[in-house]
């Protein structure tokens, strides 16, 4: 295993470029059969709550296997558990093309759908070692944000491609993306990963639950499935709000919900960059979850009221919802120790997922009975919520 200082700063940088690529293939797995919701609603007749069902059936498989995948990269290290990741995770993208070509529906269309979402949960935890492996404490907050751009840039390279190629050339072809994303994220990998060493510490503290140390990790945990309410419900019903709701073109859509997703990444990066020099990840995190209830809150109001400033304010809240993640991630990576990374951001990224797909499926059925601005307004409680149950920082470990 190389030593950190064996490892240039290009190959640490090149590292977590890849590690970001691999990380969009899980968004892509899991979030794009959001981008169909229109077509399958419009074209193959199935209600909204089904179709939005369908689309949390990868959040599901992502869930179920998401903390096994923690403790084999935190047993085995990295780029040999990813590597089986994306290939578990192709497989499922694939089935899920063939049967979209072959006219299969809703049961047929699930099965390989929660596969890839069985397949696709390695990338989020081993990016927890990566970034606190190879890179120094006062640039881990700016590396993970960037790594976390993963999120929006593969949800705006599915919102921009996806639903256009269903309207286009049918499902087939908007399936066709998940798989072109896990072929990059699996020659990314096996070119670039290289395992981060451990630290040189005894057994004991190599060991030691962090969850026994204090309640740090349970409140991050609680504090990001509140902020997560809010980021899928607009991720997964904004495409079918301006196409359905206000009529908008796939196209103008896709290109709104894009632009939105690369300002959501660059918000993610100034987070990052934020928490480094003031020397606080959850400061940020505080100021992010009021902003997203408020601005969520607005959003409802607007749009319950038709004002033309609804899709405007809609960016203001997708970009604020989003912007917390990289610095939940990082404080979890840091507070939990290089053996328990992978562990810890796995209890993470379930807990998440597991508010996702049970939103997913709740937003669906409230915005048939009530409409948007009731889902928008509900979507909002949550991170303001979140806001009394931010932590303060944990004193810094002597080795960063």
């Amino acid at each position: 295993m190389p030593e950190p200082h064996s490892v240039s700063s290009a190959q640490r940088w090149t590292m977590l470029v890849s590690s970001l690529v691999a990380a969009m293939t899980t968004t892509c797995a899991t979030s794009g059969v959001a981008y169909v919701i229109p077509e399958l609603h419009s074209e193959h007749g199935m209600s909204l709550s089904d179709a939005a069902t369908l689309a949390a059936i990868p959040t599901v498989g992502l869930t179920l296997t998401i903390i096994v995948w923690g403790a084999a990269l935190d047993r085995f290290g990295e780029r040999r558990v990813l590597l089986i990741s994306l290939l578990v995770t192709l497989v499922g993208t694939v089935g899920a093309l063939v049967v979209a070509a072959t006219g299969g529906g809703f049961a047929a269309l699930a099965a390989p759908l929660l596969l890839g979402g069985l397949g696709s949960g390695a990338a989020n935890g081993a990016s927890g070692r990566i970034v606190v492996g190879w890179f120094p404490a006062n640039q881990r907050g700016t590396a993970m944000g960037i790594r976390q751009m993963a999120q929006p840039l593969g949800i705006g390279v599915c919102a921009l491609t996806m639903p256009v190629f269903a309207q286009m050339w049918g499902l087939s072809a908007a399936f066709a993306v998940p798989v072109a994303v896990t072929v990059l994220g699996l020659v990314a990998v096996a070119a670039a990963i290289v395992d981060p060493p451990l630290p040189a510490v005894t057994g004991s503290v190599r060991d030691a639950n962090p969850y026994r140390r204090n309640t740090f990790l349970q409140r991050v945990h609680t504090v990001s499935v509140l902020l997560v309410i809010p980021q899928s419900m607009l991720w997964t019903f904004v495409p079918a709000w301006l196409i359905v709701a206000h009529e908008w073109t796939p196209l103008a859509a896709g290109a709104l919900v894009t632009s939105t997703q690369v300002l959501g990444a660059i918000g993610r990066i100034v987070a990052g960059r934020a928490s480094d020099v003031i020397g606080s990840r959850m400061k940020p995190i505080r100021v992010i979850a009021i902003v997203a209830g408020a601005s969520s809150a607005v959003l409802a109001l607007t749009d319950a009221i038709g004002s033309p400033v609804a899709a405007a304010v809609m960016v203001v809240a997708t970009v604020s919802a989003v912007a917390d993640n990289g610095l939940a991630f990082t404080a979890i990576a840091e507070f939990a120790g290089p053996s328990w990374s992978g562990r810890s951001l796995g209890v993470q990224n379930t807990a998440q997922y597991v508010a996702t797909a049970a939103g997913t499926a709740g937003f669906g059925r409230l915005i048939d009975a009530a409409g948007y601005p009731a889902a928008f307004g509900i979507a909002a409680i949550a991170p303001l919520i979140a806001v009394g149950l931010v932590p303060r920082d944990p004193a810094r470990r002597t080795n960063e």
